[in-house]
């Protein structure tokens, strides 16, 4: 991610603590929260993209969870804001890890790479 787009999460944690009545430590709690409520909405649009709800039929489209999916990263940066001091550097290292975990010195990467 680039400095703007973390200034863009930035701004939405100061907006949503701005219009929040619970403590600063009560808004970090529930934002974690909020991942949850988040991925049970991407469930439910892969359910519907899928058509395996039998009284609601095809309800989602793959856009829709793709939506969905995009709400949770959201959801988690703004947590990530809230929690930690430098978010960009955690992300990044964090990254870096879990890279260096699928991607091992002297394996073959995958000519795919996303």
């Amino acid at each position: 991610m680039d400095e703007r787009q973390w200034e863009t999460v930035r701004r939405l944690a100061d907006w949503l603590a701005e219009g929040s009545t619970q403590s600063p430590e009560m808004q970090r709690v529930l934002q974690c929260l909020k991942l949850g409520e988040e991925a049970g909405e991407v469930a439910e649009a892969v359910i519907g993209a899928l058509g395996q709800n039998p009284r609601k039929g095809f309800s989602h489209t793959w856009d829709d969870v793709a939506d969905e999916l995009c709400d949770v990263v959201i959801s988690a940066l703004v947590a990530l804001v809230r929690i930690h001091p430098d978010p960009p550097a955690a992300f990044d290292a964090h990254l870096a890890k879990v890279a260096r975990r699928a991607f091992p010195a002297g394996r073959p990467e995958s000519r795919d790479q996303r």
